[in-house]
């Protein structure tokens, strides 16, 4: 009978529990539903409007002022004055006086060299040459016959005489060179006499007698061997000796440079040539044409001269006029003589013909 009466009693105090709970989370939600809940309002972010940046605004900026630069004003840099330079003045300055007497500076170069220093030349040194001036007033012409004996001379002689210097040794070329060499010393003698030279006209004859004998007609020169001298003259060196100073620079085709005066020896010499007297057409041209072959082969070495020139012209046309002048005054002037360059006081030299430049057969045609 005790079981039932527990299980009675058991259920009150788990009504009582539930009850009270209930209570309380009833109370709670009635107090939670009556407070308002606590969220920050949109408005209320703490994110600072764009008008409260703090950058500073364009005219707050604090650059120093132009007008205040600390720049030097140009009126008081420090540049010396022109008249405040340490320069020794006008008076100073160690020239000679005007009066002739000598500064102080000269006489100590006098004491210590011996020579004048205010003399403008050095009295141990001979005088400057004086300055060779060509008369060719028919310039415009004499250059169109230069070309064209330049161009002559390229393509027809000048081939001609490498040809025969191939094909004939040097032994057979120098007795050729005998050969027409001598023929010129009747011409020599002639003009020798006629500038009153007798002792070169006596040389002339002798040469001419001893080679054209003793040199099997002038192949070989035996003559120099001897110590007979070798001279050229002609009438146009003639004329130049009877006063006919300053003539006229031409160039005439095919005999190349020469003046008025060497014209008209070249007429006067034409007749008295050795090579005019042969009849034979045949042979009188063949040794013409050989003479010119033979001169324009000496002429060889003088072609490494014109390589180069600036002026072609001018460089063949002072070199012979001057060569010409020393033909005929030469011996008349000292051996001694500085002011001449050795190409025209050397003769000795077979390669360099005497008469002409560039081409110049002796005998002048028929």
């Amino acid at each position: 009978m005790d079981r039932p009466s527990v299980l009675v009693r058991a259920p009150f105090p788990r009504a009582l529990i539930v009850g009270s709970l209930a209570l309380c989370a009833h109370a709670a939600l009635a107090q939670d539903i009556a407070s308002p809940l606590s969220l920050p309002a949109p408005v209320t972010a703490s994110v600072p409007a764009a008008t409260s940046v703090s950058l500073p605004s364009a005219t707050s900026i604090a650059p120093p002022a132009a007008t205040s630069v600390d720049m030097p004003v140009a009126g008081t840099i420090q540049v010396p004055v022109a008249s405040s330079v340490a320069l020794p003045s006008g008076a100073s300055v160690a020239m000679p006086a005007e009066g002739g007497v000598p500064t102080t500076a000269e006489s100590d170069y006098d004491a210590l060299y011996g020579t004048d220093a205010t003399s403008s030349a050095d009295d141990g040194l001979p005088a400057p040459a004086a300055q060779f001036e060509a008369f060719d007033p028919w310039e415009p012409f004499n250059r169109k016959m230069h070309a064209f004996n330049n161009g002559v001379d390229r393509h027809i002689a000048k081939p001609l005489a490498k040809f025969y210097m191939a094909v004939l040794p040097r032994p057979v070329r120098l007795g050729v060179s005998n050969f027409f060499s001598n023929l010129s010393q009747p011409l020599t003698m002639i003009n020798s006499l006629l500038q009153g030279k007798p002792k070169e006209a006596a040389q002339a004859l002798g040469r001419f007698t001893i080679n054209t004998t003793l040199g099997i007609g002038g192949l070989f020169d035996p003559a120099t061997e001897a110590k007979i001298p070798h001279n050229t003259e002609d009438f146009g060196q003639t004329l130049g000796v009877w006063g006919w100073k300053r003539s006229r620079y031409v160039e005439l085709p095919l005999f190349g440079p020469r003046t008025v005066r060497d014209m008209f020896g070249m007429a006067s010499d034409a007749p008295f040539g050795l090579t005019r007297q042969v009849d034979n057409d045949t042979v009188r041209w063949f040794l013409q044409g050989l003479n010119l072959v033979d001169v324009r082969t000496q002429l060889m070495s003088v072609d490494a001269m014109r390589e180069g020139a600036t002026d072609d012209y001018t460089l063949v046309r002072d070199a012979w006029l001057q060569r010409r002048n020393y033909q005929i005054w030469g011996d008349r002037t000292t051996q001694d003589d500085s002011s001449l360059p050795d190409y025209l006081r050397d003769d000795s030299n077979p390669d360099v013909p005497v008469d002409a430049i560039p081409i110049t057969p002796m005998d002048g045609g028929r």
